[in-house]
């Protein structure tokens, strides 16, 4: 038995229980986890924005060590340090074969296995595909990678969402240019992230948007040289901060219409915006015919940072390495397992960049 978060239902608490977890079978793999984010995709699960089968154990951002494995696993083995890979591809698929891995069809499939069992007997699945909001987890082989050398075992597991996540929308989605002018909305962990990211892509003015005054610190410690509090007047301010034209590229790392909206509102004539917050099917975002042909600006979606995680994480171990890029400064809080509904509501209020469960 191990210990684990477990969503009931979608809008229940979380349950803070044991669980009876199987050795892997065949192509899977047994992790004891060192860490995982509280991620606002958990949230988003929790709350029903995106749904996925239920009851499941939550956490989907983590690293750990490999205890075990099932027959036919080759790529890791017992003691290795591995990040949890939450969307892995298929290969096979149409978006597989264009090498666009994020837009995988089959990345969600794993959700619906089952993956451990309740002491009352309850068949319980793995929330995106992994379950990390417990001691242990067990996942097919496809959703571990090797931890790079010189990465902290707890550090790593920011690497498998918010750091992927932020350091995609700035240099696959966005494509951020050396000297363009950046804001980022949303001062979370993805939103720390993309910040780091866009002073790396050597972004020269970087704007942070957030409802919160007191992430301000927080925001230009991560590479922000502006800090605006969200209000109705958000991209009249960025507009002033910027010489009347708006910045080049906007990304959006809440999902909410209203955010969006302005995101989109803030970037210049013929400038970009990106979209990474996860938003439900009630946020609905509009535009005028016209304004979208005197505008000229560019709108796009935005799916785990456009990463290939195998291919990114040897980059992002290199930022690491270098100093360039800092994880321990996304963790604004490191808490236990029952410390993770409290970090739910932070979330919903805005407060803190990323929670860190350490185990």
């Amino acid at each position: 038995m191990v210990r684990a978060a477990v969503l009931p239902s979608v809008g229940s608490p979380l349950e803070i229980t044991a669980i009876d977890l199987p050795e892997p079978g065949p192509g899977q793999v047994r992790v004891r986890l060192a860490a995982a984010g509280v991620c606002h995709s958990d949230l988003s699960l929790s709350d029903g924005t995106m749904r996925l089968p239920v009851p499941a154990v939550l956490g989907h951002e983590g690293a750990g060590t490999v205890v075990s494995v099932g027959e036919g696993v080759t790529g890791v083995a017992p003691g290795d340090g591995v990040v949890l890979n939450w969307a892995p591809s298929c290969g096979v698929c149409h978006p597989c074969t264009l090498g666009e891995v994020w837009l995988c069809n089959d990345a969600l499939a794993g959700a619906s296995r089952v993956h451990a069992v309740s002491r009352d007997g309850t068949e319980l699945h793995p929330g995106l595909n992994v379950g990390a909001f417990a001691e242990e987890t067990v996942v097919p082989a496809n959703c571990v990678l090797p931890v790079p050398d010189g990465i902290p075992l707890a550090d790593a597991a920011l690497l498998g969402c918010a750091v992927l996540t932020g350091y995609g929308a700035v240099h696959h989605s966005a494509r951020v240019r050396e000297g363009e002018s950046v804001a980022v909305f949303g001062v979370g962990g993805v939103g720390l992230a993309t910040l780091q990211a866009a002073r790396i892509a050597g972004a020269g003015q970087i704007v942070a948007v957030d409802v919160s005054p007191e992430k301000e610190a927080l925001a230009r410690a991560a590479g922000a040289t502006e800090y605006v509090v969200a209000s109705d007047t958000t991209a009249r301010e960025i507009r002033k901060l910027t010489g009347g034209h708006g910045v080049d590229v906007s990304i959006e790392c809440v999902g909410r219409a209203v955010t969006i909206r302005t995101a989109w509102e803030a970037s210049r004539r013929g400038g970009r915006t990106t979209v990474v917050g996860i938003g439900g099917k009630d946020q609905q975002v509009t535009f005028n015919a016209l304004e979208i042909f005197h505008w000229g600006r560019t709108l796009s979606g935005c799916v785990y940072g456009n990463c290939d995680p195998a291919a990114d994480l040897p980059v992002l171990a290199a930022l690491v390495r270098e100093g360039s890029l800092d994880l321990s400064a996304l963790v604004t809080d490191r808490i236990t397992l029952e410390d993770i509904p409290a970090a739910f509501d932070a979330m919903r209020v805005g407060k803190g960049g990323r929670a860190l469960v350490m185990f």
